[in-house]
Formats: C-alpha cells, structure tokens, sequence
C-alpha cells in the first residue's frame, strides 16, 4: 500500500458540504441515506452537453480509403442477412451522445438498463449486443405533497425541466407525460454516485420543507456469484419533514412496456398487476420482444409498511385513444395521491394494439409527521432467462438457475430485492470501506476506481449457467478425474505448422458451423486435463460470462483488450475470470477452417487458427465462431499469444489455483510453440511484420518492437516459472534459454540510453516514445518475476513517458498520448499514435507504481479524471471511451479498457504469493542443460500431482 499522502491537492476533492447543506446531512445521518464522503457528484440542473465525436484527419482517410470501401461493402452485405456488423462506422444513433450518464442498473450479465444523473432511464441492453440509447421518459418517479390544512401542495417528476424527448413545447389537449409536472429545477437537486450505488437527494425541492433522498442499489457484490447476476434493483425513499404540518406524501413510479427503441410501439404487449408476500405489490410488465428475439418481463413494485400503502394502475398509454391516458393518471395522483385498490383484481390487460405505448404505475404513500421521517422502497427487476444469439444459439441466463424461467421470477425478483437490499448495502460498503478510509489515496481514485466498474454492468455483458453433460457423460469423465487424480498427466503434443489433413470434424450443439480441433487433443488425456472448460461445475459456480469490448466495438471477450481489463474481475471475480481463460485456452487449440475476407489488404484467410489466441469470442454465435474481428488476419498479431501466456500465469500466481494451470498447460505450450514461427533471424526474440499486427491496430510496427518484443520477453518468463510449478522441466529449460538469447538482442536493438524506442525499423516514428512500452515489464511486476530489465531502465523509460507523454499534454491533464517523438511533438503517424487511450494510461500509471513512482503514477492517471469525468472535462462519467484526442474528440464510448484502473489497485495490494514470489527467483531454479535449438516436440513433459489444491498463500477466492 501507499505510505503518506501522495496527491497534493486538498483532502476533500468533491467535498458534499459544497452540494448539500450541513444541516439536510445530518438529517439523512440514518440508514445510509446521506451520500457518502468520497462519491462523484452532479447538480440536476447540470447541463448534459453534446459529445464530440472522432473525426479523421485528410491524411488518415486517404490511407484508409481502401478499407472503407472494403469495410462499407461488409457492413450493407451483414445487413442484408440481418445481422449487425462488429464495426460499424457508417450508422449513426438518432440519439447523439451527451454527458448525461449516470451509475446502471442490475447485476451482470442480465441485460442492463442505465439511469441518467438527472434521473432519465437509458442505454438498454436487453438483447445481446444492441444497446438502445434513447431515453424512455415515461419512466420517472413524480412526487405528490398535501399538508393538513389543504393550504400547500406540490406535484412534480423528479427530473428537472424540459427534458429531452418532451418536445419543445406542451399543449392544452396533451395526453401525454408532457402533461405532468415537470417542475423541478434542479439547482437544489444533487446526484452522487459511487458504483454500484447512487444518491439522489432533493434539498427542499419542489416542496421547501420536505427533504427527500433517494439510493439507487444494485447487487453487484464482489466474490458473491449468486446475487450479483441478478437483474433487479432498489430505488430506497428517505422522506424527512422540516415543517410544522404533517405532511401527506405519495410517490409514484412509471414505467413503459418497453426495451427502448420503438419496441414499445411493436404491439402485443400485456400488463398485470400482483401481490406477493412481505406487503411487496405492483405491476407486471409482459414484453413481447420484435424480431423474434425472447420475451422480457419486467416488474415494478413497493413495499406496503405499517405507515406505506402501496397501489397499481396496471395500465394507462400516452394518446388520446387510451382507455387512461397519462393526463388522467397524473389528474387521478395529484387529486387522491393513490389509486383505487381494486385495480389489484383487473387481472391481464387486453394486449396492446401496434403504434400503442402500455405504461403502469405504481404509488406508495405515507403520512410523515412534523420533523418525522419516513422509508418508502421501490424495487425493479426484468427476467430475460434466454439468450439468443443471431445466429441460433440459445442459453439461460445465470439468474434462472436461482429464480427459474417463468414468467412469476420477475415477481420473485421484485420481492428478493426489496427483501434484502440492505444485506446488500452491508456487504458492498465492507469491500468499499478499507479503500475509501485509506486516506493516502487521491479522493478522485477512489471513486473513480469504484465508478469505472460501470462497465461490468453496462458494458453489454451476458452471464450463463454452465451447460451440463449427459449424466453417461459426465459419470465418465468423473471416473477420469479420479483416477488422474493420482496419475502421471501428460503434456500434449503441437505442431507449429497446420496441416488440415491430420484434422477431422466436430460438430458443435446450437447449429454451430463444424470447428476443426487437431486428433492429438483429443484423447483422453486431453479431455480430462481440459474437463473444466465448458461443463465441470461441480467445485466452481461461476458459469460462462461474456462481456463486449464496447458498445460500438461489438465483439465478446476481445483478448487484446481484456489484457488491460481483466484486473478487475480476478479482484472481485476471480473465478469468472479463470473460467474466461478456459474458454480461450480452449480456443487456442482448435482451428476453424471456413474463409473469412480480412478488410484492411482485401486479402483471404481462415477464422481460426490452430495454435493462435483468438481476437475474440465471436459475436452472432460466441465460442462457435470466434474471430467477429476481421479488419486483419488476427493469427498473425504479435501481443495475442504472448499476452494469453502472461494472463494465465498472473491468474496462476494470484489464485494459486493449480487445477487452473493443469487445465490451461497445453494451450500455454501451444501458444508459445506458435509464435516461433514470427523469430524469423533465430534470434530468440519475434518481430513484426511491417503492419499493424497488435493492439494498436493502425500503428504500423516494423522488426522488433518494444510493445510486442516486450510482451514476448515477458511471456518466456512466465511460461518458464510456471513449466517449473507444473514439472515440466524440458519446457522450462527451453523457455529460458530463449529468453537468455533474446534479452540482450531486445536490448541492443531497442535502447536508446533513456527508453525503448518504438521499432527497430527506420520509419519517422521508430525512435518515438510509446506510452505502453513496458506492458510487459508490467505483467511481470504484477505475477512477481523478475524484472526484465534493471531498475535503471525501467524508470528511465517510465520518467520519459511521464515527461513527454504526459506533461507536455497540457501539463498533464489529460493522460498519456500513445505516441510523441523525441522532440516533444506528438507523433501523428496514424489516428491511434495521436490519441489518449484511457485504459492504457490506467495500466501505465499502473506500471509506475509497480516502479516505485507513485507520485507520477497518480498524476499520469489523473488526467483521465480530469478531462473525463470532472466537472470541467469532456462529460466521459459511465460512458468511458477507448480514445480521445487532445482536442477534446472521443471515439468508442463505453469501452471495456478502462477497468484497468484495476491494475492500480492491484499493483497497491499484491497478493501475498506475489510478493513473496520474488523470494524464489524461477529463472535460477531452471538449470541449463547442454541441449540447443526451439521449443521440444514429440518430448512431452510430465509432472505428477499427488492431489489438486490451491497453494496456501493465495489471497484471493479461488475456485476450489
């Protein structure tokens, strides 16, 4: 951890005092209904200004201009089946993108729905892989105030002013919600958010005397797999009465039959009202889905009290043609404050007619004494229990095997939520606590590091239950488990070169296309060595998760990616992301053989590649047609394989899961074993092949580079220590030597005295500085090995970027510039060297403190608060994208990098087995043999494993 207070600025960044009054704080001193300290804040009349968006420059589009053609003619062909393609720069949302994003709603991986800082619901995510961004304005809480005399009243939604969606003026004869009351202002309105939680409190508005705080509390709860996949949410009500009448007060909550987009116009769609156990009461919403994707049903509902009575109108529409009109209903709630109590027993309503808007209603009321305070809780959930990819393939989501697939678990949900919500809040601020009392932590970090976490939600994720076998099946693997248990576990056998003669066809379940998987790993040593991949869920209840790489980047899992991202989920998930790994591991041994066009040279290929680390899991039918990414031939990348090996043996050290490593050891051979074949001069060290073949997927790389050599020195190490920790001496031994031949070549090509230059090329830009030049000094640091290079090189380069990348961009308030030359110009060789990435200066910063240089790790990192989610940056809060340039243009919101703010927090607490690790130096345990030449074929090695467990000092939950 940080010793002393390493950020120079005040203590308090975002003080409340300078948004709530002292006096209402004290007030809401109760059941956690005051904000907290430490939260990101916003006043309601805030305004959400337009975001702009990337643009390229005249140079850029000239060299680009053959892939767009390529790319234009890809899309309209995917639009033609009916599919969305991956990437899609033509389409533009009718909704533009502003800073108006809030915390979301729900655990993961059931669909998302986010709500706005000013209290708009937005950016749906039911169906896998569209987001729908518009708001949906009939979903408001309103508010109704009577005091005893009948002298004052107040009648308001809880969302100041004119909204969008509102139209820009309201008529006499509107029936629609631009009929109710939207007369909040908002400048006494304030919204704070610390993820996964978000207060909203009214500081006297619209009623001067009733102050009202509203916590918005999802379940998203680190290291607990059951309720944080639950699709519900808690809106908690803490009503307090400064005046000297007692005041009558009715809450109302509205929703629209709807998904976002026009599906509430598709028709068909019916409302019910219920009442279940624990006074919980309200609305049943069926939502019969267009395109055939599944039906969603949501249920929205209160908590009827001894003081709170709770009522329904199960349905009113938005026209003049509704059999209750949203005018009437709002008529109905200013005059009574509730609605009649026999509208429980109307049963189903009539399905909705095409062109129609079906809302509900739900009221809560209370009576709140003079100086008295009252609780009201509303709660909303949504079931979605299938998943249906485009292509076919259907699950259940991870939820159903806890609430079921019926219809009735939206109700159960409704209940549970609003049953447990406060053991929620206890577990959620135990993880919180610890960092938010570290007072040697920047206030800005820390809620920056819990708000960024929006994107596990947010970030289109999909969490299912583990497919189970046949019980034949699994009784037989269950026999193989036992008797490996105590056996010699052979290393499998991989080739470098593909020869599709030695494949055959396996068919997958779903109506997947025919993936080709090599006959050698398929034996049984195989299939009990990689049994936990896709059906053993025995000992680990963590199912199959997905999440995008971004909103407009529509690809599951993208690997390259998840190398930054990936920190956060073996924190607070970990045996998510071990399951992630398997699933990659076993993708690395397969081969799909159908041609696939790759867009940037035109040119054709396969979609996978025997031995190569997929980009992704695919997107239309994810784990049977990986690969959705097809701008290059990805089996060519230099940073996928090496990153696939430093991602493993970090989860391996971490964890200490050695299950997790017999499981994924002969992927990690393969992987290794297949990029021998890029050491083109024998050298020991890869090169790269003079296009972009890596992350920077515009950034040209020529010979040896310090991102992917880097990567590759750092990945020898890995796969050596852990070759030791699996017995596999031979591959070891092979894996050192490599390495002791390659350092020095990686060295004298690279170093200049004071970093690593770009390349070993001779283009404008090999001798520039890369901000992630040392991604794989990094992952080194973070798994305890040792360094690559001496610590004298290490800061020198970080030093450079810190003084070039970060400071002389506007003195260090935006982050680190990818690329910027010796001179100190940025380096504008392509659109991805002159940008920002916003994950990638979480990882260096990251890398720095790793260093010992705290001081400027915190400052680097500070940029992306400031020009992203401060009060005077670029409105980027919940919507994070991968780039932005200097100038203030983003591209690709909700981007799934910045969770490397993680790698931070990681590299501050390390694990004791990494911190220990350094104790016991791997590379001096691997003796040298008088052996020569490549990676060993045809000589497996074996290591023996008298009975799988987890090493004693892992800190983390494991998933054993």
């Amino acid at each position: 951890m940080v010793t002393g207070n390493i950020f120079h600025c005040r203590k308090n960044s975002w003080p409340t005092e300078e948004y709530i009054s002292k006096s209402t704080l004290q007030l809401f001193d109760l059941d956690s209904a005051a904000p907290p300290e430490q939260a990101w804040r916003r006043r309601l009349n805030s305004h959400a200004n337009l975001l702009k968006e990337f643009r390229v420059t005249f140079t850029e589009a000239i060299k680009m201009v053959r892939l767009g053609i390529r790319m234009w003619s890809y899309v309209r062909e995917e639009a033609s089946h009916g599919r969305k393609a991956p990437i899609d720069p033509f389409t533009r949302e009718s909704c533009k993108p502003s800073a108006s994003q809030g915390v979301p709603l729900g655990g993961m991986g059931s669909g998302s729905i986010s709500r706005g800082f000013r209290g708009e619901f937005r950016q749906w995510q039911i169906v896998p892989g569209v987001c729908e961004p518009s708001p949906v304005m009939a979903n408001q809480f309103s508010i109704f105030v009577s005091r005893d005399g009948g002298n004052k009243s107040f009648a308001s939604v809880l969302a100041p002013g004119q909204h969008e969606g509102l139209g820009s003026s309201r008529k006499a004869d509107e029936q629609g919600i631009s009929s109710w009351g939207w007369n909040l202002n908002g400048q006494h309105s304030t919204y704070h958010a610390l993820f996964p939680r978000a207060w909203t409190v009214y500081d006297g508005e619209p009623d001067p005397e009733l102050k009202i705080s509203c916590r918005q509390i999802s379940p998203f709860i680190p290291h607990n797999y059951r309720e944080s996949s639950l699709p519900a949410a808690v809106f908690v009500y803490t009503l307090v009465n400064t005046g000297k009448e007692r005041a009558k007060v009715s809450l109302l909550f509205t929703w629209a039959n709807s998904i976002g987009g026009d599906s509430h116009l598709s028709g068909d769609h019916v409302n019910e009202p219920f009442i279940a156990e624990d006074g919980v009461s309200g609305v049943l919403l069926y939502h019969k889905t267009a395109k055939d994707n599944p039906p969603v049903t949501f249920s929205i509902a209160a908590c009827e009290t001894q003081n709170v009575s709770v009522s329904v109108l199960p349905c009113f529409g938005l026209s003049e043609g509704s059999s209750v009109t949203a005018k009437e209903m709002w008529s109905k709630m200013v005059k009574d404050g509730q609605f009649d109590r026999e509208n429980f027993s109307s049963g189903p309503s009539m399905p909705s007619s095409p062109g129609e808007t079906l809302c509900a209603a739900v009221s809560a009321s209370a009576w709140v004494e003079p100086h008295g305070k009252c609780t009201v809780a509303f709660s909303l959930a949504w079931s979605s229990p299938k998943v249906k990819f485009v292509k076919g393939s259907t699950f259940h989501r991870r939820y159903t095997k806890f609430y079921g697939a019926s219809d009735g678990a939206a109700v159960d949900l409704a209940h549970d939520a609003l049953t447990y919500y406060k053991r929620w809040e206890e577990e959620i601020e135990k993880w919180q606590n610890p960092i938010l009392k570290d007072e040697s932590l920047p206030e800005w970090y820390k809620f920056t590091l819990f708000n960024e976490l929006y994107f596990l939600v947010a970030g289109g994720t999909i969490w299912i239950d583990t497919p189970l076998l046949s019980s034949n099946m699994k009784n037989s693997q269950q026999d193989q488990v036992k008797e490996s248990e105590n056996a010699v576990v052979g290393i499998t056998e991989s080739h470098n070169h593909v020869d599709e003669k030695n494949y055959r066809d396996i068919s997958h379940e779903n109506g997947s296309a025919n993936t080709l998987i090599k006959g050698n790993f398929t034996d049984t040593r195989y299939s009990s060595t990689m049994k936990n991949l896709q059906y053993d869920d025995d000992n680990d209840d963590a199912g199959r998760f997905l999440y995008l790489e971004g909103v407009e980047y529509v690809m599951w899992c993208t690997y390259d990616v998840h190398f930054y991202a990936s920190f956060a989920l073996l924190m607070l998930f970990p045996r998510i992301e071990l399951n992630i790994q398997r699933e990659f591991a076993q993708a690395v041994l397969c081969e799909d053989g159908r041609k696939v066009k790759f867009l940037a040279e035109g040119n054709w290929g396969i979609r996978k590649v025997f031995g190569a680390v997929p980009h992704d899991l695919g997107m239309h039918d994810p784990w049977h047609e990986m690969n959705a990414y097809n701008i290059h031939d990805t089996s060519k990348w230099k940073d996928l394989n090496p990153k696939f090996v430093l991602q493993v043996y970090r989860d391996f050290a971490a964890t200490g899961d050695l299950q997790f490593g017999v499981d994924v050891w002969p992927a990690v051979r393969a992987a290794m074993e297949y990029m021998e074949q890029f050491d083109r001069d024998a050298d020991g060290l890869i090169e790269n092949d003079g296009f972009p073949d890596q992350t920077y997927d515009t950034w040209t790389v020529h010979g040896v580079s310090a991102y992917c050599g880097g990567l590759w020195l750092a990945a020898l190490q890995a796969a050596a220590a852990m070759a030791i920790e699996l017995g596999d001496r031979d591959f070891a031994e092979t894996c050192k030597r490599k390495f002791l031949k390659a350092k020095p070549v990686f060295e004298q090509k690279l170093w200049n005295g004071s970093y690593f230059n770009y390349d070993s090329g001779s283009s404008g830009n090999s001798k520039s500085i890369q901000a992630d030049q040392l991604a794989g000094q990094w992952y080194t640091s973070s798994s305890g090995l040792p360094s690559l290079f001496d610590d004298f090189k290490i800061k020198s380069s970080l030093q450079k970027v810190f003084d070039f990348n970060v400071m002389k961009v506007k003195g260090g308030r935006m982050g680190a510039v990818n690329g910027m030359h010796p001179s100190g110009k940025v380096d504008e060789t392509c659109m991805q060297s002159r940008e920002i990435w916003t994950g990638v200066t979480y990882g260096v910063a990251a890398t720095m403190i790793l260093a010992g240089m705290e001081e400027e790790a915190f400052k680097t990192a500070e940029g992306i608060f400031l020009a992203g989610w401060s009060e005077d940056g670029y409105g980027y809060w919940f919507q994070t994208p991968e780039a932005f340039t200097i100038d203030g243009h983003y591209r690709s919101l909700i981007y799934m990098r910045p969770l490397s703010i993680w790698g931070m927090q990681y590299a501050l607490t390390l694990p004791k087995a990494v911190l220990e690790a350094p104790k016991i130096n791997f590379m001096d345990r691997i003796h040298l043999s008088p052996v020569s030449g490549g990676f060993p074929h045809n000589e497996p090695g074996v290591r023996k494993i008298a009975k799988t467990k987890c090493f004693s000092n892992s800190v983390f939950h494991c998933a054993c």
